[in-house]
């Protein structure tokens, strides 16, 4: 070709196809706390679009200078907006645009379309921990709304506490993962749950509201206080260096007249004699075993034995209690 033919006109189909960057973000993170290249996308892109007006982050947005379009691309809309190599970043909804995200999938997987590069790009990543801020949420709603739950108080509660604790212990005994994450998080809603009505005043005098967050801070300051080989100067190289840290540490907060203050009396028996006699023998007390007649003083001595062994008494029980269950299904002819 000379210098005086005219060049054949460009190929539509070589023409650069562009880029769409889907930008998400976590709703448990505080708008505008968005990564570094999140910010870069956004002042490079050529155009930034959102379909939801009340997004959180677009006041954000547009403080930092992004000029953000309210708009519903389809698929085709999108792909045709990146003609020439252009930058399109769609800021996702909290449903995340599945019917963008669908579309975008079936155009790709036509081989019909000449698909621009597309990029899912996190801006703010959900913190371990973050679904706590979820469960708090949804118990505010409930407590709001539900008919039950709205009447509920600490009292009414109590039982439930016990009862999901229980399942909780049979669950690790038993072994079984799934059960024991279930029961974690029925443990856990009856914190959140107590938490919830707390903050709410009573009308007592001495009845200060408190709330989740006033918990979580009670034992984080409790854990550190109590871990200074971790949080601060001391040090402990075994877990016998930890446990007599722990103690003294807690002898020293709660200034204790007696080793059995603090111990509640509505535990079972079993492991009501075995904390007794843990105490006891942390203290280095010499107490005299109490004498009488029947089960209960025969119980407590072989209680007593059993907490000097290192043996649990009360799960020990419960382990023999199930043995008896079997037994009793099989003589029953009903399976295990």
């Amino acid at each position: 070709m000379n210098e005086t033919e005219t060049p054949p006109p460009a190929d539509p189909a070589d023409a650069p196809a562009g880029r769409v960057i889907l930008l998400t973000t976590s709703h448990r993170v505080a708008p505008g706390l968005l990564s570094w290249p999140a910010w870069q996308a956004l002042h490079g892109a050529d155009e930034v679009l959102c379909a939801d007006a009340g997004h959180p982050q677009l006041p954000y947005l547009r403080e930092a200078g992004v000029r953000v379009e309210q708009a519903v691309p389809t698929a085709e809309e999108l792909v045709d907006a990146c003609a020439g190599g252009r930058t399109v970043l769609v800021v996702a909804t909290a449903e995340g645009d599945p019917a963008l995200t669908d579309g975008l999938a079936r155009l790709a997987g036509s081989g019909r379309v000449a698909m621009p590069d597309l990029e899912l790009l996190p801006a703010s990543y959900d913190l371990p921990g973050a679904r706590l801020l979820d469960l708090v949420q949804v118990m505010d709603r409930i407590r709001e709304e539900c008919p039950w739950s709205s009447q509920q108080t600490h009292k009414g509660l109590a039982k439930y506490a016990i009862e999901e604790a229980y399942e909780l212990v049979e669950a690790i005994e038993e072994g079984d993962r799934e059960e024991l994450r279930e029961e974690l998080g029925d443990v856990l809603l009856q914190v959140v749950f107590h938490a919830r009505i707390a903050e709410e005043a009573s009308g007592d005098p001495g009845d200060a509201p408190f709330s989740i967050d006033d918990v979580a801070g009670g034992i984080v300051d409790k854990l550190i206080h109590r871990h200074p080989h971790v949080f601060g100067d001391d040090s402990a190289d075994t877990p016998e260096d930890v446990k007599a840290h722990w103690l003294r540490t807690k002898a020293e907060e709660k200034r204790r007249t007696s080793v059995t203050e603090g111990i509640p009396l509505g535990q079972p028996g079993l492991a009501l004699a075995a904390k007794l006699a843990s105490r006891v023998r942390t203290a280095g007390l010499e107490v005299a075993v109490p004498t009488g007649e029947g089960v209960g003083y025969e119980l407590l001595a072989l209680a007593l034995r059993a907490e000097a062994a290192g043996v649990d008494p009360e799960a020990a029980l419960r382990v023999a209690a199930r043995a008896y269950r079997d037994a009793v299904r099989a003589a029953e002819g009903v399976g295990a």
